[in-house]
């Protein structure tokens, strides 16, 4: 069954998490993620503690603002999140490598 991340708890953090990581204030943010420069710091604030919840238009402005996959925003599990940002950040090639190297392990006996 799909999981409903309309809602999601975990996207306040991540959002603050790539934000922190970016260097951004939330006025920059919002900002470059296309929000009204008189609130957008009050808008991501709202979106990082969790009062409101974006649109997945403004998610994916606001992921590409902060350089990660929109699917960081949502990703419960923190080792994945942290493999969704990696992934991003890599050449096609280097996906494509990266890929291969987790099928592999996949199908590694424990």
């Amino acid at each position: 069954m799909p999981r409903d991340t309309t809602n999601s708890p975990v996207f306040p953090k991540r959002l603050k998490q790539a934000r922190l990581r970016s260097g951004l204030t939330q006025e920059q943010l919002g900002i470059h993620a296309g929000i009204d420069e008189f609130s957008a710091s009050a808008r991501v604030n709202q979106y990082e503690k969790g009062k409101h919840t974006p649109g997945i238009q403004t998610s994916q402005r606001l992921a590409r603002a902060l350089l990660v996959p929109t699917s960081f925003l949502y990703e419960e599990d923190d080792s994945i999140a942290n493999l969704i940002a990696i992934a991003g950040r890599l050449s096609k090639e280097k996906k494509k490598a990266l890929l291969a190297s987790a099928e592999a392990l996949a199908h590694e006996r424990n």
